[in-house]
């Protein structure tokens, strides 16, 4: 009997989905029994039809499906009550945000193998799999045009018989996938930027995208980098410095673009009241951090604030605004994830545990919570 394979439709706030109908098609190729939850990629614009052409059973009571899956896959984290109604052994891979999340002893106690994707090791092997570059590089694009959405002005310069439109002004602050994306789409709109991070080997990336690079001195023998390639908490010296660069260097900006966080910790506050009000009216600030505290002091999440003129975007889930492309890549990595460890000769997913993929996203296994990060915190 092949293994199946479980797509499970998030909850409303959520509009992407874990599998679109091209990735069940070729899950289906490797072997696998697929059935989709009804509904589950309709915000994506992928109907209940499109998953039945591509091969796939979809049903509205996902619970008789779930105590036979041998592997579910989500967005977010599932409800406990479909947690508690896999069946022991079975592989659940989704982002399972193990910082905030509450219930990954339940998963454990469950039985089920619980695989956060956003916890994907940043090594050359695993970047077809990488859930957080593929998400953020859509939340950097879909940020710069929230930003012009809401902007009176025009970005390139504009030579007319009228006057010459200068061109706008664009700061990114934090230069990962998210800010180098930004970077790249107000340069490609004709925006003067300018972005910053903690991190010296971005420098060189920005630069090759078109924009300049604005950095304090950094403490001696400090990269400002993880060994996983991620911002890591800065020293309260450098804070202070690059506060002071900071707001000296935003009063002059038109659209400043926030993306800055650090895993497992709220996002740092790198945009005061003070600097808010330092910005000409008409100015906008688009917080990419929302959903982790914000960047920006004044920033609500799902809002748009309004102080002194600037207004201060702190949409959620950008990536998720973005659902059809958003969803296809997110399936393609897991798709990447699973076949990385597709047993041809069994047909069934066997994780190798000793693998330093599993070891990275990994949180449990035979009733226990196995990942050293969630042990220590214990």
């Amino acid at each position: 009997m092949a293994s199946q394979l479980v797509v499970l439709k998030e909850a409303a706030q959520e509009t992407r989905v874990a599998a679109s109908p091209e990735a069940c098609g070729k899950y289906i190729a490797l072997g696998l029994s697929v059935v989709v939850q009804a509904g589950a990629g309709l915000h994506s614009n992928f109907s209940d039809t499109d998953y039945e052409t591509a091969g796939a059973s979809v049903v509205a009571d996902i619970a008789g499906a779930l105590s036979g899956a041998d592997i579910v896959l989500g967005v977010r984290p599932p409800d406990a009550a479909l947690v508690g109604q896999m069946k022991k052994g079975a592989a659940l891979i989704a982002t399972l945000e193990p910082y905030q999340n509450g219930a990954i002893k339940d998963y454990a106690a469950s039985g089920v193998q619980a695989l956060a994707m956003e916890w994907m090791p940043r090594i050359t092997r695993a970047q077809s799999m990488d859930v957080l570059s593929s998400q953020s590089n859509l939340a950097g694009y879909k940020s710069v045009l929230d930003a012009t959405s809401e902007y009176s002005r025009a970005l390139p310069m504009m030579m007319t018989a009228a006057g010459t439109i200068p061109a706008a002004r664009v700061f990114v602050m934090g230069a990962g996938v998210a800010g180098l994306q930004a970077v790249a789409t107000a340069k490609r709109l004709g925006a003067i930027v300018t972005a910053t991070d903690v991190r010296r080997a971005a420098a060189e990336q920005v630069e090759s995208l078109g924009g300049t690079f604005v950095m304090v001195a950094q403490d001696e023998d400090d990269s400002g980098e993880t060994e996983g390639g991620y911002a890591k908490e800065m020293s309260e010296d450098y804070k202070k410095r690059q506060a002071a660069l900071v707001a000296e260097h935003i009063a002059k900006q038109d659209i400043v673009i926030c993306t800055a966080l650090i895993p497992g910790r709220p996002a740092p506050r790198l945009v005061n009241t003070a600097m808010v009000e330092s910005m000409k009216a008409g100015s906008v600030i688009v917080d990419l951090a929302a959903e982790q505290g914000g960047n920006c002091e004044l920033a609500k999440a799902n809002e748009i604030v309004v102080h002194n003129g600037v207004r201060i975007i702190a949409h959620s889930n950008t990536a998720g605004r973005l659902a059809g492309n958003a969803s296809a890549l997110y399936a393609r990595n897991l798709y990447n994830f699973i076949a990385a460890f597709w047993n041809e000769e069994s047909a069934a997913f066997t994780p190798d545990w000793d693998d330093e993929i599993l070891q990275g996203i990994g949180l449990t296994r035979d009733g226990q919570v196995v990942h050293t990060t969630l042990l220590k915190q214990d």
